[in-house]
């Protein structure tokens, strides 16, 4: 299984970018960074589709996604805790 480069600080959050890994990769990327980084930071997530099986898994652990502006070939989310 390939990993994804490491997350990096914008001012919008913390990214990272899962697109071109086979699944389950990015969505145990993205739980692995959740459970992982400061709670008052948005997590900003870059993927190739829609990650329909990451929604509950975020649901279970307090977390809310919210699809934003990203490029043509992207879903861009961001996560928040709590919210």
């Amino acid at each position: 299984m390939n990993a994804p480069p490491p997350p990096w600080r914008e001012v919008d959050g913390l990214h990272i970018d899962v697109r071109g890994l086979a699944p389950p990769a990015p969505l145990v990327a993205i739980l692995q960074l959740i459970e992982t980084c400061d709670e008052a930071l948005p997590v900003i997530a870059h993927l190739d589709r829609d990650p329909v099986m990451l929604y509950p898994e975020l649901a279970e652990r307090g977390w809310s996604a919210e699809r934003v502006p990203g490029a043509p070939d992207e879903v861009r989310l961001r996560l928040q805790r709590g919210a």
